[in-house]
């Protein structure tokens, strides 16, 4: 078995839409294990023939119609595990977790799709973010209660840029949803509970890291408004197994293009 493990996370804004590009994502990054987020797609409605053709024997996903939806490839064998949430009390397909295969032992993987919440960052005045920060701040709960997890990787949209330079501008968006002190402050606690965040492992804090660039731009290249919503994390005992990161950046000038590049990470396990 091969000593590395490249773990690709991508939000791909439906699966059905975008089967061709992934495919090119694959081929050019060549992952182990493929995480997607915003599926947009129904599990009796998933293409299930698409992980066999892009090389993964083994798939695992949780959708619904137009909305959410995670799925996970893997040329690993895998399991479905006991961890997999439905967060404060909405089976709205947000999370799944697996066990994988993988040098030393099994790694557990979790994929989450964290809620965008809306424009507008007053609890009362507006639901959906109501409805983030009570989701993010489950999930920091939940991992609190075992500080001391190991060989665990959790990757996904978590909808949050935590740092100043996740975003091209600090200060003007510490009143836009996805920056504000509020949501930063809750990432960064869950991220405390056990994980060092991989892309700043790689990439130092005081430069700039996006993995999302806006539709609403006219020239997202030209602009380069970004932000940095796709997170991959580890547990302290991995943190010295990190090899490498990609950021498949020319993915967003694609045709028909997600919003959010994909991101890959490997590990010498």
């Amino acid at each position: 078995m091969a000593r590395s493990l490249r773990i690709l996370t991508w939000n791909i804004n439906s699966v059905r839409l975008r089967q061709t590009l992934l495919r090119d994502v694959v081929e050019k990054l060549d992952p182990d294990v493929v995480c997607l987020q915003e599926t947009k797609c129904p599990d009796d409605l998933f293409p299930v023939e698409l992980p066999k053709v892009l090389g993964f024997d083994h798939a695992l996903y949780r959708g619904m119609k137009g909305y959410n939806g995670v799925a996970i490839f893997s040329k690993r064998a895998m399991h479905r595990h006991a961890d997999t949430q439905d967060w404060v009390g909405r089976e709205d397909c947000r999370h799944l977790a697996v066990e994988i295969d993988a040098p030393g032992g099994p790694v557990l993987l979790h994929d989450f799709y964290v809620p965008a919440g809306g424009d507008i960052p007053d609890t009362h005045e507006n639901p959906k973010f109501a409805h983030k920060l009570d989701f993010v701040a489950a999930a920091r709960d939940h991992f609190a209660r075992t500080p001391n997890l190991k060989r665990t990787i959790l990757v996904g949209d978590l909808n949050i840029a935590p740092l100043e330079h996740d975003v091209w501008s600090h200060k003007q968006l510490l009143k836009i949803v996805s920056h504000t002190p509020v949501e930063t402050a809750l990432l960064n606690e869950w991220q405390e509970t056990c994980f060092t965040d991989a892309l700043r492992h790689f990439v130092p804090a005081d430069q700039k890291l996006y993995t999302w660039w806006s539709y609403r731009a006219k020239d997202w290249a030209a602009a380069d408004k970004g932000r940095r919503l796709d997170h991959v994390w580890v547990t302290h005992d991995l943190k010295g197994a990190l090899k490498r990161h990609e950021i498949l950046k020319e993915a967003r000038g694609w045709t028909q293009a997600s919003d959010h590049v994909p991101v890959l990470v490997e590990l010498a396990l």
